[in-house]
């Protein structure tokens, strides 16, 4: 038992050696009495001196405020696309506790030149072929036979329709005997009449009357689109049409010069032949063979270099990543690519598979919120970034939030036909690079953050147009729900302080008409909401000696 001078100096030893931390102990216990006094008896006298005309005022004054808030918040959202307060909050308060944002703006150095150039004026929903485009007899037919529903609209065959009439027709054709009749004393050509026939039954028969005259490519194309119920069968029925269609090439091909109508010929003649190589090239991709058909498209590409509006490269694409040779799709990127080529959602989203492949198989968010984005990560998210700003429906249709149906025969680039179209047939190739998706899920959502707002002004691309929707509409089966432009939200703050606006004014109105009603119910809502600190109050007043006490309430 130690003697009271002992713990004397002990505890004196103490307090010298911990001095600081008693001083901060001491220091909070009087700044927590001082002010818990100071509350109460600022509370006390604020019940006491309210009044209607005080309530009037004060919700009038927090109305005011809110709303020059609420003003202030929607010009700077209209303007830049962001919450004030939510921007302060990420670029000044996040870093101060530690975080990195993922998705942070491109790297300043990216040239504006391909901005620059796409934000001149084009056709906003311009549909194109889908340079993948199934066959209807093998495919699209198969898929009507097993669910009953009907994989295209007639808006996209009648725009077939006339593609078939442009590319495989001309006004010459009369003076062929395969291709001529004669009905009702006037001139008109078997295949145009086949073409031009709603009824697929109708079509075939018109095509196999061709056929009875002489040997007709475009009636032997018309049979393997539709009639073939398999890809082996429909790569027969292309076999016999490339040899009709050689022969005709040759033949055009020499008197070509000899006038306009030879011309004309000529350039039929041309389409058939690579419509006809491209569809084989196809069939042997579908079949499993795709070293055969790369170098079938490689070879089309080299003979018809000027033929570009046919898009062969993005068929050459998929098959270069079935076969994962990375580098020669990487080439064909860089030719294709350009600043001055139309790009598609395969160009875009080719590019940044390449690039998230390089970093994609140890890219953790985690980490990366740690020590940030390394140079090649910053790569892959820009292209991400890139990609989803130009079609911003393929990252659900890829991270399988939605269910992906058959593509149709024609798309709208940056629509969601066009999103439809490249996943159904890249998927696979995302799903076979490890982390590629992971890293996708992770930063396709801060693209819509990064691009101005409204949606007119764009980012690194043209503004996306605003009729993509009616026309996917158009070309997409019923059962489908269209994609649409993911529209951005209002901020947190510009909702919370229209509605902080709204309850205000609403609180100045109601005292204004009923102030004794209103001042009641103000006096029980601060009492219940004090109730806590009296609390407090009263349990520092009983374990606070009465003398001390007593002096603070007199400072």
């Amino acid at each position: 038992m130690k003697s009271p001078e002992a713990i004397f100096l002990i505890t004196c030893s103490f307090l010298w050696s911990h001095k600081r931390l008693y001083t901060t102990f001491f220091t909070c216990a009087l700044t927590l009495t001082l002010s818990s006094v100071c509350v109460s008896f600022a509370v006390s006298m604020f019940l006491n001196t309210l009044t209607p005309k005080f309530y009037v005022a004060l919700t009038g004054t927090s109305s005011l405020i809110s709303g020059l808030i609420l003003i202030f918040e929607w010009w700077y959202f209209r303007k830049y696309g962001t919450s004030f307060i939510e921007q302060v909050s990420v670029s000044h308060l996040r870093p101060l506790l530690g975080g990195v944002d993922s998705s942070s703006p491109s790297n300043p150095n990216t040239s504006n030149g391909e901005a620059d150039s796409n934000r001149q004026s084009v056709s906003e929903c311009k549909v194109w072929r889908n340079p993948l485009n199934l066959f209807r007899g093998a495919e699209y037919n198969r898929y009507t036979w097993v669910t009953g529903r009907e994989p295209l609209t007639y808006y996209d065959m009648n725009l077939s329709a006339q593609d078939h009439q442009t590319f495989f027709t001309c006004d010459s054709d009369h003076l062929r005997p395969a291709d001529a009749i004669h009905a009702s004393g006037c001139m008109c050509t078997v295949m145009q009449k086949a073409w031009r026939e709603r009824n697929p039954q109708a079509r075939i028969s018109a095509a196999h009357e061709a056929l009875e005259l002489e040997d007709c490519a475009t009636a032997y194309i018309l049979l393997a689109e539709e009639e073939a119920t398999t890809i082996m069968e429909a790569e027969r029925l292309f076999k016999q049409a490339l040899k009709a269609g050689e022969g005709c090439y040759r033949r055009s091909q020499q008197l070509q010069h000899h006038g306009t109508q030879y011309e004309a010929q000529h350039r039929r003649d041309t389409n058939v032949l690579v419509y006809i190589k491209r569809r084989l090239a196809m069939c042997s991709r579908k079949l499993g063979r795709t070293r055969e058909a790369v170098k079938m498209m490689r070879d089309l590409m080299k003979e018809f270099p000027l033929l570009s509006m046919f898009n062969i490269h993005e068929n050459l694409l998929e098959s270069l990543l079935e076969l994962q040779n990375y580098a020669d799709v990487q080439a064909v990127l860089a030719k294709y690519d350009d600043i001055s080529l139309p790009k598609s959602a395969t160009i875009c989203y080719t590019a940044a598979l390449l690039k998230a492949r390089a970093v994609s198989d140890k890219f953790s968010p985690e980490a990366a919120s740690r020590r940030g984005l390394s140079t090649a990560e910053m790569n892959a998210v820009e292209a991400i970034h890139r990609a989803v700003e130009f079609n911003p429906h393929v990252p659900k249709y890829l991270l399988e939030m939605k269910s992906l149906i058959l593509p149709p025969e024609h798309i709208l680039k940056r629509g969601d036909s066009e999103a439809i179209a490249y996943a159904f047939f890249h998927l696979q190739h995302w799903k076979r690079v490890e982390g590629a998706l992971n890293l996708l899920h992770c930063t396709w959502e801060g693209t819509f953050r990064m691009i101005p707002y409204p949606l007119e002004k764009g980012h690194l691309f043209y503004p996306y147009p605003i009729c993509t929707e009616t026309a996917d509409r158009e070309l997409l089966p019923m059962f489908h729900e269209v994609s649409v432009y993911p529209k951005k939200e209002l901020p947190f703050f510009i909702l919370f302080t229209a509605g902080l606006c709204s309850f205000t004014a609403m609180l100045a109105l109601l005292t204004h008409q009923f102030p004794e009603l209103m001042g009641v119910f103000a006096k029980a809502f601060l009492s219940t909401l004090f109730a806590p600190l009296n609390f407090i109050m009263e349990k520092v007043e009983s374990i606070l000696p009465s003398s001390l006490w007593h002096q603070l309430t007199r400072i």
